[in-house]
């Protein structure tokens, strides 16, 4: 309540309020001065309130006092639970951890005054989780209760905890939240082998790398503490068989080392251990953490193909061997227990031109056909054996044979020399240097001799100098080449080898004589070029040519028009096909069809009328034969109007300037044919006669009866 000195109780002060809530929260009796809160207050929305007061003169409306001011605090009650604004909680702790190791620590707050009594002052309780989990009442941190909880027998616990105020005494709000608790795992958990001993049979003609079997350790740990390795500790098969781990699910594979072979060792013994690859210290008490197991593996017996007693079996053989020549012998042998007898035989495949034969029983390779050392100079073959009891084994070996090279070709130039020599030369200048080659091989390399046949050795236009070094010279003897005398010259050069026994060839350079700049360099060499000022020029035979060109032009234009004189401008007789009376499954033109008739007939009616076809339709049947017209009497009518319009075309400025085809729509005065019309056919004087129709079915009776002169004629 508000008052004032000046108020003596005689109404003449009025109260007024202003400020922070006024009017909307708090009212003043201005006659009284109370102040009312006309809504419920809420401390945790607003807890002070500022407002402004005054005393004014009812009449004049003027303050009596100054204003003044004073604020309203909003007392707390205990009106709100505690809230855990970070729930629902999720932890997770070790298996196997000591009581009170800390998991997670919970928060409840209270909106309610922590300065004003108990009202915000929390206490934390555990409703589920007991007797594995505690709860601090103050911090509400939760801690384990019980020791050697096992991830393996559960591993995960839901726990409910309770935050109450008025520091838990009766009367006082709660809230609760949930935490779920999850046990992480620790390798507590040795490997075990299931069983003590394992047995697998394996083909001996498993590939090496192969998987022979797959043998895993339990282990109730997970991830990291649940990895492992295996190895061979002991057993006889340490060196064919080797063991690793699967990164995905933590098998054992054993795989294959080496080959297996039955008829050597039929089985194999492995002593394997498993373990763990991290281990925790603080478990080791619980048991070594490996362990071992024992694996058999029984090698069967498979029918294996021959094998060969080298992988490759080099050979060599002169190209001058004979037909028949033994070259060399493989050998190979069944590995199975029965030793069956081999056959052998030459894939063909690598000997598609047969050199070579292979006796079947022996194993002997000879030759067949004579060899070439320049044509291949090794031969690599494949030889096959085959077991007599089972064709379907067979084993593969190599060959590889060598032919020895014998002085079989004689030296040839090592090219094809294109030589000139200059009118000019002197005696002694070189114009050619020349070498061979052999096609042989011989093992301490060619030797060429180079010299002139007999024939030529005593030439004077030229020489030849061996250069010892598998190379010759040619030179001059003379000076005065002319090509007009002899423009070419051919020049027999005899090279020798220095095989055992050596071979020799005729090589013959050809020389031309040509005509050569101050550089000495060929500009021409054709002896030609002399005659040809004598006879015509290269622009005369151009114009020779021109005018052939010219001359066969008008004669092909000669011919063209000729032909084309010569076809027929219109269709003759035979060929035109029109005026015939033919069926067709189209409709015609009406009036703009002008390809159905000919007009010529209407301008002279005195022509006799054959049986012609159409010519733009080819007819799908037969013509139809009708009696041809004799000649009959001019009609002047008909004439006349002909004419009257063949002048008014003649006339017309727009007529086309060429033969155009008029079409007129005037029949004249009467028809050649008569009336077509049957309404006389029935009269007396008609010398139709149509009995006939009765004979041709129900569909005709109608016309039968109407045109019919039998007694049940409709009209007799």
């Amino acid at each position: 309540q508000l008052h004032s000195d000046v108020d003596k109780g005689d109404g003449s002060i009025k109260y007024i309020l202003s400020g922070e809530g006024a009017s909307s929260i708090f009212i003043i009796d201005e006659n009284t001065g109370d102040i009312h809160a006309t809504k419920r207050l809420d401390r945790e929305e607003q807890a002070y309130y500022t407002l402004r007061a005054q005393a004014l003169d009812r009449l004049t409306n003027k303050p009596v006092e100054p204003e003044s001011e004073f604020v309203i605090k909003i007392q707390d009650i205990n009106d709100n639970e505690p809230k855990f604004l970070d729930g629902p909680y999720t932890a997770g702790v070790p298996e196997m951890s000591p009581v009170g190791t800390s998991v997670v620590q919970v928060t409840a707050t209270d909106a309610d005054d922590p300065t004003y009594g108990n009202s915000a002052r929390v206490v934390y309780s555990i409703l589920q989780g007991q007797p594995y989990f505690s709860v601090e009442p103050k911090t509400g941190v939760i801690k384990t209760a019980l020791p050697n909880m096992d991830r393996e027998a559960k591993d995960q616990y839901l726990l409910v905890i309770q935050a109450k105020d008025m520091v838990g005494q009766n009367g006082g709000l709660s809230g609760t939240t949930s935490v779920t608790v999850t046990l992480t795992d620790v390798n507590d958990n040795p490997p075990r082998f299931p069983r003590r001993s394992y047995q697998y049979n394996v083909p001996e003609s498993l590939p090496v790398a192969s998987v022979v079997a797959r043998i895993k350790a339990a282990d109730a740990d997970v991830g990291p503490n649940a990895e492992m390795e295996y190895k061979i500790v002991d057993g006889d098969g340490l060196g064919v068989f080797k063991i690793s781990v699967d990164e995905d699910t933590q098998e054992g594979i054993i795989t294959i080392q080496k080959e297996l072979d039955f008829e050597a060792k039929t089985s194999y013994t492995l002593r394997i251990e498993a373990a763990n690859m991290h281990v925790d210290p603080r478990f080791l008490s619980l048991g070594p953490f490996s362990d071992m197991t024992t694996v058999k593996i029984i090698v069967e017996d498979v029918d294996e193909p021959p094998v060969f007693t080298s992988r490759l079996y080099s050979m060599v053989v002169s190209e001058a061997a004979k037909v028949g020549t033994i070259i060399g012998t493989v050998a190979a042998h069944d590995p199975d227990a029965s030793n069956s007898p081999v056959r052998y035989s030459i894939d063909r495949n690598t000997d598609l031109e047969r050199y070579f034969n292979i006796d079947a029983n022996s194993g002997v390779i000879t030759t067949a056909k004579s060899l070439d050392r320049e044509t291949n100079a090794v031969h690599n073959i494949t030889v096959l054996a085959m077991e007599s009891q089972n064709p379907a084994q067979i084993g593969r070996g190599y060959v590889a044979i060598t032919i020895l090279d014998i002085n079989d070709n004689a030296p040839e130039f090592a090219m094809e020399y294109e030589t000139t020599l200059c009118e000019n030369a002197q005696p002694g200048q070189v114009i050619q240097k020349i070498s061979a080659i052999d096609k042989d091989d011989p093992p301490n390399g060619h030797q060429f001799y180079f010299s002139l046949t007999a024939e030529a050795a005593n030439n004077h236009n030229f020489t030849l100098q061996d250069n010892k070094d598998n190379t010759a010279t040619v030179l001059t003897r003379r000076n005065g080449f002319r090509r007009q005398e002899q423009s070419v010259f051919y020049l027999p050069i005899f090279i020798v080898d220095s095989g055992s026994p050596s071979l020799s060839s005729t090589n013959t350079l050809t020389i031309r004589v040509c005509d050569c700049d101050a550089d000495g360099i060929a500009q021409t060499c054709n002896a030609e070029a002399y005659i040809l000022p004598a006879g015509l020029s290269t622009g005369a035979l151009i114009a020779i040519l021109a005018c052939v060109l010219t001359l066969l032009v008008l004669v092909l234009l000669i011919v063209t028009m000729r032909r084309r004189k010569k076809e027929p401008l219109i269709f003759d007789e035979e060929r035109d096909i029109r005026e015939n009376i033919v069926r067709y499954d189209d409709e015609g033109g009406g009036e703009e069809d002008t390809e159905a008739f000919d007009m010529a007939a209407l301008r002279n009616l005195n022509i006799i009328r054959d049986t012609k076809t159409r010519r733009d339709v080819t007819p799908e049947i037969q013509f139809l034969s009708r009696p041809t017209f004799k000649s009959i009497p001019d009609n002047v009518i008909f004439r006349e109007f002909i004419w009257e319009r063949l002048k008014e075309a003649d006339v017309d400025p727009c007529a086309p300037p060429y033969d155009s085809l008029q079409t007129y729509a005037f029949e004249g005065n009467g028809s050649v044919a008569e009336s077509l019309s049957s309404l006389d056919s029935i009269s007396s004087n008609s010398d139709q006669n149509y009995d006939y129709l009765s004979d041709w079915g129900p569909r005709f009776k109608r016309l039968a009866d109407m045109y019919g002169t039998g007694p049940d004629c409709l009209y007799s």
